[in-house]
């Protein structure tokens, strides 16, 4: 018979570690099937890598891969079979079928149920409540791991309902430790708040570790606050024969062709609210620490806490300013976001749409004024995604047209941080478009120049060649120039660019207070300071602008 290698997530707890081998040993006493071993992706000994080798060098060429998680999460989707296809290059010729996650069935269900049950039997801490299995006047806390994936979550949420039916419980409501919402305490309150006296706090785990420990010690918090209340925390599932019979049951699954994947709510296929950013993203393996070629990938912090999970940051340009000029994936990510690290120039009414536990960074660059230092934002954002939390970094325009973006993005990899980049629209664009000139125009403009005016003419630390820029004959967008557009105007005019060529000033793109300033080239200086331009305010000049036909004007 095929092989079965069953593969586990990993934990720094010794118990779990242990719970699980026991487990493997229980399949194996089975004699169901010829072969069986167990490993891990991280965290824990032994290594998947060492228990795939163990059954190879036994003569086993096809295997049964069974990821032993409960719900279909990251984990699941991409950790374990990524690793797999890493020992398929380590043994040329390996096969394996996969099988597929372990829950919701009622097999765990019964177990859960058994969980639940020995907790009520228990003598009340208090003696406020008649001990004895009594479920009617018992309401349960089912307590999942919370995850970034949508349809984990609601497998969570499926089995609390699940356990509800039949069972004579006054009420199941699901919960998690990490990711997710409710919390612990959240649930808790609620189920106070409807008229709870008993309840028990079920974690929905495998085994042992460092979540369902701060289960109890979330669960006991609340209960101390709470002196009226009995609440009870019940075993995880643990080595059991329920647990055997039902990876039995998806080995035989996998050898038969019936997975019955659910694809259909997957947040790596399919466009979910809020989860936008996993579409289509690709999946590596995590590194063990004892697998000898894994190294490469490692993620380079201690994100194995779990308490969180893997927190993850995405850099959002958010636009030239209106709010409904982000981008639809920017604002499916800032929707979803944990934490939301924002510039000064960012569109600030987003800000108004975000869930109120949202924590909100100011990372304003003020032009003489206060600024958060790159260093501290970079530590910002890697800080909160090790935490586990899914950070946007959102900016104003795009976040690598003069935005830093670029440097967020290799702080983020140096740590080892997930991150992704969502363009924005820039106001290099996006300002002359709004006052109605285009920045390239058939028989008029082939070319357009982007240029940074932060350092003017002259500065030892400009990059910019300004005397080839005032040869071009194309158009030319200054940014970050209000202090400086005087004497870049006058080191253009005099490496030859035509006095009396056109310049259009645009301040506070598409805002209700934006207006278009013109001048010839030789006057904007002069012009600009007269009006009071002041930033954000784009130039845009060239031939262009003498086909500015609409947007607001002084």
């Amino acid at each position: 018979m095929t092989a079965l290698v069953i593969v586990g997530h990993g934990t720094r707890s010794a118990a779990g570690v242990d719970q699980f081998a026991a487990l493997v040993e229980r399949v194996r006493r089975r004699g169901d099937i010829g072969d069986v071993e167990g490993g891990f992706i991280e965290l824990s000994r032994p290594p998947l890598t060492d228990a795939v080798s163990a059954l190879v060098a036994r003569g086993h060429r096809a295997l049964v891969a069974l990821p032993l998680v409960l719900t279909a999460a990251g984990h699941g989707k991409g950790d374990i079979p990524a690793a797999m296809g890493r020992e398929q290059q380590r043994h040329p010729g390996l096969t394996y079928r996969y099988g597929r996650p372990l829950g919701p069935h009622p097999l765990l269900h019964e177990a859960l149920a058994e969980r639940i049950d020995a907790a009520l039997a228990d003598p009340s801490p208090a003696d406020a409540l008649p001990a004895g299995v009594d479920r009617a006047g018992t309401w349960v806390a089912l307590i999942g791991r919370g995850s970034t994936d949508p349809d984990a979550n609601a497998e969570v949420a499926k089995v609390a309902r699940l356990l509800w039916e039949g069972r004579g419980y006054a009420g199941v409501e699901p919960g998690f430790i990490s990711l997710a919402s409710p919390s612990v305490p959240e649930v808790l309150d609620r189920l106070r708040r409807l008229g709870a006296r008993r309840i028990v706090v079920a974690p929905y785990f495998l085994f042992a570790g460092v979540l369902p420990d701060r289960i109890v010690a979330q669960s006991a918090e609340f209960a101390a606050a709470h002196p009226d209340l009995d609440v009870r925390v019940a075993e995880v599932i643990g080595d059991c024969d329920a647990l055997a019979d039902l990876v039995l049951e998806r080995h035989a699954e996998a050898l038969g062709g019936d997975i019955r994947m659910n694809c259909d709510t997957c947040a790596y296929r399919v466009l979910m609210p809020g989860f936008a950013d996993k579409v289509g993203r690709p999946q590596r393996p995590h590194d063990h620490p004892d697998d000898p070629v894994g190294h490469h990938h490692h993620h380079g912090h201690d994100h194995h806490d779990h308490g969180h999970d893997h927190g993850s940051v995405a850099v959002v340009g958010g636009g030239p300013g209106p709010e409904d000029l982000i981008t639809v994936r920017g604002k499916a990510l800032l929707d979803a976001a944990d934490v939301v690290v924002v510039d000064r120039l960012a569109p600030q009414g987003l800000l108004a749409g975000l869930r109120p536990d949202v924590l909100v960074v100011d990372a304003a660059k003020v032009p003489r004024g206060p600024s958060m230092a790159q260093d501290a934002i970079n530590e910002a954002l890697v800080s909160h995604a090790q935490a586990g939390r899914r950070v946007v970094r959102l900016k104003g325009g795009d976040p690598y047209v003069f935005g830093r973006g670029h440097e967020e993005v290799q702080a983020c990899v140096a740590a080892g941080v997930p991150v992704t980049v969502v363009p924005g629209v820039s106001s290099a664009l996006a300002a002359p478009a709004l006052a109605g000139v285009p920045v390239t125009h058939r028989g008029v403009a082939h070319d357009v120049t982007v240029v940074s005016g932060h350092l003017p003419p002259g500065h030892p630390d400009s990059l910019v060649d300004w005397a080839a820029l005032a040869r071009a004959r194309g158009t030319v967008v200054l940014l970050m120039a209000v202090d400086t557009i005087a004497k870049i105007a006058a080191v253009l005019v005099e490496h030859g660019r035509a006095p009396e060529t056109p310049v259009l000033a645009v301040q506070d793109a598409g805002l209700p207070g934006q207006r278009s300033v013109p001048a010839r080239l030789d006057e904007i200086g002069a012009v600009a300071a007269r009006e009071g331009v002041g930033p954000p305010a784009v130039f845009v000049l060239g031939p262009v602008v003498a086909l500015h036909t609409t947007g607001p004007s002084t």
